[in-house]
């Protein structure tokens, strides 16, 4: 006969299942504070979640936005004003990914940060970079806007940037990049060369496996201050043996890079784990606050004919506007 603990383990772990598998079914499309209205992606199927993940209303994307007028007089959600900053998760991944670093910014941080989902394998960079646009096209009295991306996070802010009115990306202040697949992906290149995974990739992981030179001409290069955190040994070895050079395992660092970067740090950390390591979370709010990470290094990395500029730091920072 099962123990109960065995049951609620197997309980608590399927739940967490369930979980894990419903973020990466829905996008985000307004997020004030911990409360948020998603879409289904590809249909007008949209929800609202409290701050507990409860789902408090189910409909149209019409009826929600109005039983959430309702709520949010009802429950005294506060207003969204003053500078805000906007966590983004990677490909796979769902909010619970960013939880470590997101209360380490709001203990460390006078902003209010929203921790913003999108249905990362369910939809295009594209798709995501539009729910993107509503979610902050619903917080119109934000006066300053930043971002910390996560992987494929990074690239979906910067399809949105692409997109943006010029009043939008005038309240954008700073970008911090953890792990931006930035050049590519090689370990999604890859993976394209297996057919049943080519054949088989969809949405986001598609963009990257299969259609990355045509998507990577529709990503803008952030024009407001933005610095890179890279995961790596600082050797050419890295952590995987499958990749090229120094990585977190899954991205390598030269794929981190991009020219305009205001600052450039190198963390001996994983992929996954970027969001728990103390060192990444000080440098995220180092660079928010101040535009620079904690002894940041005179360049971001020397030339190893990957193909892409490196640019001394001390320069000055080229225009794209």
């Amino acid at each position: 006969m099962p123990q109960p603990y065995a049951q609620s383990g197997w309980a608590d772990w399927m739940a967490s299942l369930r979980r894990v598998t419903d973020a990466m079914e829905w996008s985000d499309e307004l997020v004030h504070h911990d409360w948020r209205v998603q879409r289904r992606p590809g249909s007008d199927s949209c929800r609202i979640l409290d701050p507990g993940d409860i789902c408090l209303h189910e409909g149209t994307q019409a009826d929600c936005l109005k039983a959430f007028e309702a709520i949010e007089q009802a429950a005294k959600i506060p207003g969204m004003d003053g500078p805000t900053v906007i966590v983004m998760h990677g490909l796979g991944e769902g909010r619970a990914s960013m939880r470590p670093l997101v209360r380490h910014l709001r203990e460390h941080l006078k902003a209010t940060v929203l921790n913003v989902g999108y249905a990362s394998p369910r939809a295009s960079i594209d798709a995501h970079g539009r729910s993107l646009a509503a979610v902050i096209a619903a917080i119109p009295h934000a006066s300053r806007i930043s971002f910390v991306g996560h992987s494929l996070g990074n690239l979906v802010v910067r399809r949105w940037m692409a997109m943006a009115p010029a009043q939008e990306l005038a309240r954008v202040h700073r970008m911090v990049m953890l792990g931006a697949p930035n050049q590519g992906s090689e370990l999604a290149r890859m993976a394209s060369k297996i057919w049943v995974l080519s054949v088989l990739s969809n949405g986001a992981a598609r963009d990257l496996a299969v259609d990355w030179d045509q998507v990577s001409r529709d990503l803008a290069v952030p024009t407001c201050d933005f610095g890179i955190v890279a995961g790596g040994k600082g050797d050419d070895d890295g952590y995987s043996t499958f990749l090229k050079g120094d990585d977190d395992a899954v991205v390598r660092v030269a794929e981190t890079q991009l020219e305009g970067a205001d600052d450039f740090l190198l963390v001996p950390v994983r992929h996954a784990w970027m969001m728990k390591n103390a060192t990444v979370q000080k440098a995220t709010v180092s660079f928010l606050e101040t535009g620079a990470f904690p002894e940041s290094t005179a360049a971001v990395h020397k030339d190893d004919g990957d193909g892409v500029p490196d640019r001394d730091l001390s320069e000055p920072k080229p225009s794209v506007r």
